[in-house]
C-alpha cells in the first residue's frame, strides 16, 4: 500500500520551519499532499492561489510533493485522496497538546488516518507565520525565515496587483 502524507496548514506565508518538515518526512512517505486550507474567516496576506504558487515553486524539482487547496474537514480530504496519514510539525509542548487533541479527534472520525508529528530543527523553533507575516508587513528582513529560492517580495507585490 501506498503511503501517502497529507500536510495541511495555512502556509500564510509558507517558511523553512514547513519546507524542513516536508523535506524530513519525504524518506518516510511515498507521497506528501501539502493541504492549503481555506478558511473564509481568517484574513490572509496571501491569496490561496499564491501561497499554492509559493509552495510549488519551493518544491518545483520534487514530484513526490505535490500542493491543492481544499475548503473542508481534512479526514474528508484525506478520504478522497486515499492519505495514509496527517503530517504534523511541532514546535513547543503547547504545540503538542493542540495537535494531539486534532490528532484523537481526527482517529475517532476515520480510523484509518495516523498522525505523525515531527519535530521542528531547533533553529526553526521561534519561527512561525504569524511572526514572518509580521515582520514582511513591516517591511523588515525575513529571508532568514523563508525558503531560500523564494522571492516573497515579488509574489506578495504581485498580489497588490
Amino acid at each position: 500500500m501506498e503511503k501517502i502524507a497529507v500536510f495541511p496548514g495555512s502556509f500564510d506565508p509558507f517558511t523553512v520551519g514547513h519546507e524542513s518538515v516536508l523535506k524530513r518526512a519525504l524518506p518516510v512517505f511515498d507521497r506528501i499532499i501539502v493541504m492549503i486550507g481555506v478558511n473564509n474567516t481568517k484574513n490572509y496576506l496571501f491569496s490561496v492561489e499564491t501561497r499554492k504558487k509559493i509552495i510549488e515553486e519551493v518544491f518545483c524539482d520534487e514530484p513526490r510533493i505535490n500542493v491543492q487547496i481544499y475548503d473542508g474537514l481534512t479526514v474528508d480530504f484525506c478520504r478522497q485522496t486515499g492519505a495514509t496519514h496527517i503530517l504534523r510539525g511541532l514546535r513547543t509542548a503547547a504545540d503538542f497538546e493542540y495537535e494531539r487533541a486534532i490528532a484523537q479527534v481526527n482517529k475517532k472520525m476515520y480510523n484509518n488516518i495516523e498522525t505523525v508529528f515531527l519535530l521542528t530543527l531547533p533553529e526553526h523553533t521561534p519561527i512561525n507565520s504569524s511572526v514572518v507575516r509580521d515582520i514582511l508587513k513591516h517591511n523588515g528582513d525575513i529571508s532568514m525565515f523563508i525558503p531560500e529560492n523564494i522571492n516573497i517580495r515579488k509574489f506578495l507585490s504581485d498580489e497588490k496587483h
